[in-house]
């Protein structure tokens, strides 16, 4: 009588020791470090993904479990991530409105629960700078009120053939509305992780893997499958070989993948509601649904306006599936001949939750208005210059205090070093000393001039009128100023011994929980 879409959230997040995170300003009033070399160990080894998990983590994670359960929430599985310090929960499926609700409190109870145990949960999608960001792979399906996922590929010939209708139809919605379901993920936080160290790249892409692929080339081309038996594409008789889910689930480049019964959007941030893009995915596949449903309900051959539709589906919209590597230049090209969007950042994407398009759907369906669309336009570029300039701030705030402070005491004590080495035993033994004093002279006067430039920048920003101008303008030139003022900065970590450095580094924050 009706279809259920459900949902199972994947939720990445970090654990850091709470006295070394209020050492750190920029993890306190943004969530995530704004400068720091990276430690000397990173992810590489893959080492902390498949390791055992450490005393203190596991008890935090066994009384998280408990205060999710006593909430009603079904927490399910917990492991290490890929990056030192990085865990991943996930919960049984549930219906979608439940399923985002559930996330919701889940965030709040992770945080409430560090508390506990001495460390902070960091749920910034990308917290530290070159290792794994965290994302919450959205993990969605369909199920009807007696229990059937339409999205299951079945062993008959019957379920093949609901199976690929209800697969070309949200292949169809996701090639349709790429644009909008990189708008329902993005943020100022997003925009570090997309693209980055196991997240997709911005470029929206299905992953269906080999064997469904073939399917999907035999259907386009009324040929034989040649898999693992061949079977002629035609309605009524077998069309799907005996379907191994794990085989489509080793592409981490793509950000929506099928996985056995289910598609899993991976370009969701780990701050993040799950209730946009769900609200994106529910509507955009409902318009695919009721096109399909006008055209078979008047069709006077059924069994045959089937075949024609899966066909026409698997053809005019081919070039969303991708089963190769995501982040490659190459791909890129590929994806821009296609004519597939590129939107690399949040201020980009914006603009496409206002279009004729969008308004249309949305209002066709009575999900939003125009107006509502607009308000939360407007909202996006105000947030986004909103969180761009406190990080601006906070590190002003940090270079201007700690860091140049930090640094001229480390200069001024090796000039001391070098005058009474010196004096002791003339040039001799000084070298060294001199050329630490030099190269972190240079960098300090660096590191001011970036600061200067980015104080500058960060004023102009906050005149300007509330906006997409304004949203731009802190992309292009306060993001930048904030690159430039960090890279003298890490350099400098790097040299200035570490008794005299204002901040725990990223060796501590990874390794010590």
């Amino acid at each position: 009588k009706h279809v259920n879409t459900t949902v199972g959230p994947e939720q990445e997040y970090f654990l850091v020791d709470k006295e070394l995170y209020k050492q750190r300003k920029d993890l306190v009033f943004c969530g995530r470090t704004l400068i720091g070399a990276p430690a000397p160990k990173g992810q590489e080894m893959e080492d902390h993904y498949f390791g055992a998990l450490k005393p203190r983590v596991a008890a935090y994670m066994h009384d998280l479990d408990v205060e999710l359960w006593k909430l009603g929430i079904p927490a399910k599985t917990k492991h290490n991530e890929v990056a030192p310090a990085q865990h991943e929960l996930a919960p049984v499926f549930d219906t979608t409105n439940v399923a985002v609700d559930h996330n919701q409190l889940t965030m709040e109870v992770m945080k409430k629960v560090a508390d506990k145990h001495g460390l902070v949960c960091l749920l910034h999608e990308k917290p530290f700078e070159g290792i794994n960001g965290s994302g919450k792979h959205n993990n969605w399906s369909m199920i009807t009120d007696d229990g059937v996922n339409l999205l299951d590929p079945g062993k008959t010939p019957a379920e093949n053939i609901q199976f690929l209708v209800f697969l070309m139809a949200v292949i169809k919605a996701v090639d349709e509305y790429a644009d909008l379901l990189r708008i329902s993920v993005a943020s100022a936080g997003n925009d570090h992780r997309l693209g980055a160290n196991e997240a997709p790249p911005a470029v929206v892409s299905i992953f269906l893997g080999d064997e469904l692929n073939g399917v999907l080339e035999a259907i386009e081309n009324d040929t034989p499958y040649a898999g693992t038996e061949k079977t002629q594409m035609k309605l009524g008789v077998n069309v799907l070989p005996k379907f191994n889910r794990d085989t489509t689930d080793r592409n981490r480049t793509s950000p929506f993948a099928f996985t056995g019964n289910k598609f899993e959007f991976r370009m969701v941030g780990s701050r993040d509601s799950v209730a946009a893009p769900n609200v994106v995915l529910n509507t955009i596949v409902a318009e695919v649904f009721q096109e399909v449903c006008d055209e078979l309900e008047k069709a006077e051959d059924f069994d045959m306006k089937v075949h024609d539709l899966i066909k026409q589906f698997a053809s005019e919209h081919q070039r969303i599936v991708f089963n190769g590597n995501g982040y490659s230049d190459e791909w890129v090209e590929e994806a821009k001949r296609r004519g597939l969007p590129n939107i690399r950042t949040t201020v980009e994407s914006i603009e496409y939750l206002t279009t004729e398009k969008t308004v249309e759907l949305f209002e066709k369906f009575g999900v939003f208005t125009r107006a509502e669309l607009e308000s939360r336009a407007e909202i996006k570029y105000e947030t986004y210059a909103k969180a761009i300039n406190i990080e601006a701030r906070a590190m002003i705030d940090i270079a201007s205090k700690h860091i140049i402070p930090a640094v001229i005491k480390y200069i001024t004590s090796l000039a001391n070093s070098i005058n009474q080495v010196r004096e002791a035993c003339g040039d001799v033994g000084v070298s060294v000393q001199e050329e630490l004093l030099k190269e972190s002279s240079e960098l300090l006067a660096q590191t001011r001039k970036a600061l200067k430039d980015l104080i500058v920048v960060t004023d102009e920003a906050c005149q300007m009128q509330e906006g997409p101008a304004q949203a731009e303008f802190f992309k292009d030139r306060v993001v930048t100023g904030m690159q430039a003022l960090r890279e003298p900065v890490d350099a400098l970590e790097m040299i200035v011994n570490k008794e005299m450095w204002p901040m725990p580094s990223y060796g501590d924050l990874l390794f010590e929980v």
